[in-house]
């Protein structure tokens, strides 16, 4: 994420990028803030599972916009995240399961709610107008 991060500053990004991806992130945020507020049980696992796949759907809006404004590099890029993201679910909902994560969880769930305001401060202020 922090390389994609890079290249969007590169180009700069449009309206729509700019609200939809803190977006995209605050699908991984409730993801992953239900697993930790939630215990493990056969009920939370459907909700946890719903949650998931939405986040995955979710997260490819973009690429119909992305088609005309994105360089190779970051369409290769975007595709190793489209796979990477199933698998971190997975690999969160299996230390949910076995309660193993010793805070692991709790302190990646902060991370990506860090990383959703600074991308909501980040491009939702006018910072070039700012810093002038």
């Amino acid at each position: 994420m922090g390389i994609d991060e890079g290249l969007h500053h590169r180009r700069d990004l449009k309206l729509w990028e700019r609200f939809g991806h803190p977006l995209d992130t605050l699908t991984v945020f409730v993801t992953f803030s239900y697993i930790v507020i939630n215990p493990y049980t056969e009920q939370n696992l459907v909700v946890f599972i719903i949650l998931s796949v939405f986040s995955c759907f979710f997260i490819t809006k973009d690429e119909f916009i992305h088609t005309e404004v994105c360089g190779p590099l970051e369409h290769w890029l975007h595709a190793l995240l489209f796979v990477l993201h199933p698998l971190v679910f997975l690999c969160a909902g299996v230390l949910w399961k076995n309660d193993v994560s010793s805070g692991f969880l709790d302190y990646w769930s902060v991370l990506i709610g860090v990383f959703m305001i600074y991308q909501i401060l980040r491009w939702s202020i006018p910072w070039r107008m700012i810093l002038k």
